[in-house]
Parts: C-alpha cells; sequence; structure tokens
C-alpha cells in the first residue's frame, strides 16, 4: 500500500527536507531508483528520500498546469488532479479585480492555484481547505503572498463577514487507497452547489468552477455559465453570479490555445438561440471545439462559418469554403461512402493506407476496434495524420475517416487536415 498523503508531506515541512527537494533537477523515471540508492547512501532516511522523489515527480507532472512555478510547491496527487491551471486562474482573478472585489474567500483551496492568482492581483485572499494535509501545502504554496492566508477548516462553516467575493473550486471526486473517484452529482460535491448559489442569494460576488459535463438543466437560472478548454481540452464550466456575471451573457465557450484565447458569447438561454440549416457533407467538414459543444454554440458556429450541420443533432459543420476558426478545427472533404466494414476494408487495401486515424460522432462505433478490422496488420504504423500523403520513415499512406450519422443512415467521410 502506498503512504498516506500526509506521510509524503511532512518530511518536507522541515529545512532539510526542504533543501533536499530543492537540490533535485527535473524528474526522471530512469533515473529514479538510482537516485533513490544515492540519497540513502548519503545518510537520508528513508521517509525521507521517497517523499522528496514522490514530490519531483509531481512538480515534473506538475509543470504542464503551472509552468515554472511548479518547481517551488507542493503537491499531493489528488490535489494536482484537480487544480485549476495557473492561465485559467488568473483568468479567474481577474473577474474578481474588474468587480472591484476586495476580499475574497477561497472555499475548498485545495493546493491554492487560484489563491495565488488572487493574492497575485493585490486582492486579500482568506484561503480555506478541510484536509489538513492539503491546507499544509497550500501554506507552503502561498508563503510568497503576505495578502493571503490559510484556514484549515470546513468551507461551509466558514465566517465570511468582511469578504465580498468568494471562490469555490468543490470536491468533485473521492479519493482512497486505490486511488480517485469522479463524482456526478453536483448535490454531493463538497460543497454541493445549493451552498453555492445560497452565497449568491446572499449578494456576495460568486465564481464556482465545475467539472466541463455538467448537463444544462443543472446550471442556476441567475448566473452566466462559462465553458473553458485549454489546448483542446474542456477543462471546467465557471458559473458566475453577481457582481462578477457578466451582463447580458447567459453561457460563453473560452478556447485558449497557441494563438491565444478566443470567445463565443451568446445572451440566450440554452433552449435558446439561432438554428443553424442541415446540408450535405461538401467542401470543408468543421470539428467544433468542446468548450462549443459543451456551451450549445455549435448553431452560432456554423452560421459564422457560413455553413450547416450534417445533422440537427450531431456537431459537425460542413461549409463551401475554408475559413480559420479559433473555435473549430478544418477538414477537407475527399470522399462520402456508406459505413460498411468490409467496403471500408477493400478501400484500404487498394489505397495502400498503413496508417489510419479515425474519428466518430453520433455512432457507436468503436474506433479501436474498427482500426484493427481495416488494417492489414491490425496496427497503425507511426506517422502523421495527413490523409493520402506518405507517413515519414515507413512510407505508407496515411489517411482520416470521420464516421457519423447522417438521419438513419451511417457514414465514413474521408478528409485531410488541414
Amino acid at each position: 500500500m502506498a503512504d498516506a498523503p500526509q506521510d509524503q508531506i511532512a518530511p518536507l515541512l522541515n529545512p532539510e527536507g526542504w533543501e533536499l527537494l530543492a537540490s533535485l533537477g527535473p524528474y526522471r523515471e530512469d533515473e529514479a531508483f538510482r537516485l533513490n540508492a544515492s540519497l540513502r547512501k548519503a545518510g537520508h532516511s528513508p521517509e525521507l528520500v521517497s517523499a522528496v522523489l514522490t514530490q519531483s515527480r509531481l512538480r515534473t507532472k506538475a509543470e504542464a498546469k503551472f509552468g515554472e512555478f511548479a518547481r517551488q510547491m507542493i503537491f499531493t496527487q489528488a490535489g494536482l488532479e484537480q487544480a485549476t491551471r495557473l492561465t485559467v486562474a488568473a483568468r479567474h482573478a481577474q473577474r474578481f479585480a474588474e468587480a472591484g472585489v476586495q476580499h475574497v474567500a477561497d472555499l475548498g483551496c485545495g493546493l491554492g492555484a487560484d489563491a495565488m492568482a488572487l493574492a497575485s492581483l493585490d486582492l486579500r485572499v482568506t484561503a480555506v481547505e478541510m484536509d489538513e494535509t492539503t491546507a499544509a501545502c497550500a501554506t507552503m504554496n502561498l508563503i510568497p503572498f503576505r495578502n493571503a492566508t490559510v484556514v484549515h477548516a470546513d468551507a461551509t462553516a466558514v465566517d465570511l463577514d468582511g469578504m465580498d467575493g468568494v471562490w469555490l473550486d468543490p470536491a468533485r471526486r473521492t479519493t482512497s487507497t486505490s486511488g480517485t473517484k469522479r463524482i456526478w452529482d453536483p448535490e454531493d460535491f463538497s460543497p454541493p452547489l445549493s451552498f453555492v448559489e445560497s452565497l449568491a442569494a446572499a449578494g456576495l460576488a460568486v465564481g464556482v468552477k465545475m467539472g466541463p459535463g455538467m448537463p444544462h438543466d443543472s446550471v442556476p437560472v441567475d448566473c452566466e455559465a462559462q465553458w473553458v478548454s485549454v489546448g483542446g481540452d474542456v477543462t471546467e464550466v465557471a458559473l458566475w453570479f453577481n457582481a462578477v456575471r457578466r451582463p447580458g451573457i447567459r453561457r460563453a465557450a473560452l478556447v485558449l490555445g497557441p494563438a491565444g484565447a478566443a470567445e463565443l458569447t451568446s445572451s440566450e438561454d440554452f433552449d435558446g438561440g439561432p438554428v443553424a440549416p442541415v446540408g450535405p457533407v461538401e467542401g470543408y467538414l468543421y470539428e467544433p471545439d468542446g468548450a462549443v459543444i459543451r456551451a450549445g454554440l455549435v448553431a452560432d458556429v456554423a452560421l459564422q462559418l457560413g455553413g450547416h450541420l450534417v445533422d440537427e443533432h450531431i456537431a459537425y459543420i460542413c461549409a463551401p469554403e475554408l475559413h480559420d476558426s479559433p473555435f473549430a478545427r478544418a477538414y477537407k472533404v475527399l470522399e462520402v461512402m456508406p459505413y460498411n466494414v468490409k467496403a471500408l476494408k477493400a478501400w484500404v487495401k487498394d489505397q495502400g493506407i498503413g496508417v489510419l486515424d479515425i474519428k466518430k460522432r453520433g455512432t457507436s462505433v468503436t474506433p479501436e476496434e474498427l482500426r484493427k478490422q481495416l488494417l492489414p496488420s491490425g496496427k497503425n504504423t507511426a506517422g502523421k495524420n495527413t490523409a493520402g500523403k506518405a507517413s515519414g520513415k515507413s512510407g505508407k499512406k496515411t489517411a482520416t475517416l470521420v464516421l457519423t450519422r447522417i438521419g438513419e443512415e451511417r457514414v465514413a467521410v474521408v478528409v485531410e487536415p488541414v
């Protein structure tokens, strides 16, 4: 059984542990065994060596969310899984700053990512965390900020007198010795969504981070819901109430990518908004960003592109011309075929395809299983996902198939990524 989180954190909270951790470079799995032996030979206890190696591994993993800041932070595995990316936390903090909020309670602060972002904008922050080990990590992570205080307490029992803003990141997982398990019902979160709504009803500026799969009918009627994607992955939906809710916006999709930030908004509720036409698979096929799909803004993107849906229930768009959009990835349509495994297998053979990328929406087909059926070897050969082109050193042609449904008909669309 793995050590409990507190056993991996406590040895670091003294000068010897902290200095030893600071002396380590980036974690490398192939060097871990040798480094373990070397540190023990140098006289460090097995408990300390285990703690610093675990922390070194988590810091390296955390760089994807925290960049260079990860090198000075303390993590737990569960805390890192739920922690907000620093780029997204900065946008949360900006909401409160622009609304003129002075003192924010970060209820369920976890490792302190959002509290760090809030404090960096000179807001007073009271960061509250019920788990003792996680609270200790947050305390260490917030040491550079004199305007931030960590309180080890139940988020629902903290006196909010004097605070005009509240940020919450409810626990949406349960943790056990076998790992973490996701919770789906907002009323089972800690704290529950009803508690969040009670804070908003009291007039506080409230923001809360929820899982991106939150059903539309669970979104409270008096808030703005903003879905966020980072590098193509939908990371959250943030609900904003009162002073931190933007006027005239009910739902939004914020897309953060290499080219920067782009946002699509709507004042309409989830059952409103424009209706896009439905038409054939032709020209260019567009795959909307996940945040756009979650926010129910696919029709808005279709109209922006001068295009149409291929089916009114499926989030694929076609347009006659190529447009560069941050809200959808484009593919050139090369061929449309009925979905038939035998015919597709013959097509793969005739075309000499050795690398096959399969996307799907609106069909129960499992891409991995279909790929095994279609490729002669049953395996992909590594290469680029560019239809009809040679695949690097392998010399094999590659192709991209999009499987979808048009009405009751299943089709396979051969496309070329743009």
